[in-house]
């Protein structure tokens, strides 16, 4: 089976920890989200993946490549301008002849693919969006369904109590190739604001199919974190880099030192490199590679990008920092 990942755009939302790393970078544990999003499309019999490209996109090429180490074949789709969801795969229609499956770069899930595609399938669909349940969904945009999944409806990021329903669009969507049809070439063009509605108001054979799988969007620091100690805790399986361990939901990257009178307190993410001096506190954090914890120092609730020093005696609460940055 074929497949698209759309990875343009800046994650604005991530700043600064995204000021000069492309989202498909971003580290979830130890290793970039795009590796767990290739090892999932892998395990599912998506071999065949073109990936969409724009900020720091030789970066994104350079760590990929070919796509050999997951036995994959990857292509990649530069945009000099960016198109929008539905752009982005309007630009490479010519490689989609059959069904065929895109999903967003910052999708953490263990959603069961083949039973996707069997439901989309079974009801002949042309479109079918994989959805999940939320508690809360004032942050997404929901969709409404019959008893069949048939899609009646959406809404997008209703405030709390106006909801419709509790299902969210997770970005995973399995489409036919008449649905690139639908998207105008060489213009800007959204699934989510411009084809489903259009399609909805067509009467076209549009889908969504429940699951209570485990789905995160990383998009966000809070979602970020969460997808972390998700991760820690084991709600979601996700591969760490060689050399890693974890153990009482604490994951220490290769060559990372923690001095014996330093203390971790789970869930915590450190990544290679790192060093944990006597005397300091790394508490519900997440540690990039090479981020050095002098003595005494305090970091809880944090994010730490790639290189962060935080100085002795210093106590950091919350927030997110850039590569490089010296914590006083």
């Amino acid at each position: 089976m074929r497949g698209m990942i759309l990875a343009g755009g800046k994650s604005t939302r991530l700043y600064p920890l995204t000021l000069d790393l492309p989202k498909p970078l971003v580290p979830v544990l130890d290793r970039p989200v795009v590796d767990h999003i290739i090892d999932y499309l892998a395990s599912h019999g998506v071999d065949d993946i073109v990936i969409n490209v724009h900020y720091f996109a030789e970066q994104i090429e350079a760590y990929i490549g070919v796509g050999s180490r997951w036995g994959v074949a990857m292509t990649y789709s530069r945009e000099d301008e960016l198109m929008g969801s539905a752009g982005a795969v309007k630009q490479v229609a010519s490689r989609f002849r059959e069904t065929f499956l895109v999903i967003g770069c910052d999708d953490v899930t263990d959603v069961d693919l083949s039973e996707a595609v069997r439901f989309h399938r079974e009801r002949g669909a042309e479109a079918t969006i994989v959805l999940h349940e939320a508690t809360d969904v004032s942050q997404y945009g929901v969709v409404v369904t019959d008893e069949s999944g048939r899609i009646t409806g959406f809404q997008e990021k209703p405030a709390r109590g106006t909801e419709r329903s509790k299902l969210v669009n997770t970005g995973i969507y399995i489409f036919e190739p008449s649905v690139l049809a639908r998207i105008p070439a060489n213009t800007f063009y959204d699934f989510g604001k411009q084809v489903f509605p259009e399609m909805l108001a067509a009467g076209a054979r549009f889908y969504g199919m429940r699951t209570s799988s485990y789905w995160c969007d990383i998009g966000t620091p809070n979602e970020y974190r969460r997808c972390h100690f998700d991760a820690l805790d084991g709600r979601v399986r996700l591969r760490q880099r060689d050399g890693a361990t974890v153990r009482d939901g604490v994951l220490l990257g290769p060559e990372t030192r923690v001095d014996k009178a330093a203390k971790v307190v789970r869930p915590a993410s450190i990544g290679a490199r790192s060093r944990i001096e006597a005397g300091a506190v790394v508490e519900r954090s997440i540690l990039w590679d090479d981020v050095v914890i002098e003595s005494g120092a305090i970091v809880r609730d944090a994010v730490l990008g790639e290189g962060v020093r935080v100085a002795s005696g210093s106590t950091v609460n919350g927030g997110e920092y850039g590569k490089a940055t010296s914590v006083v």
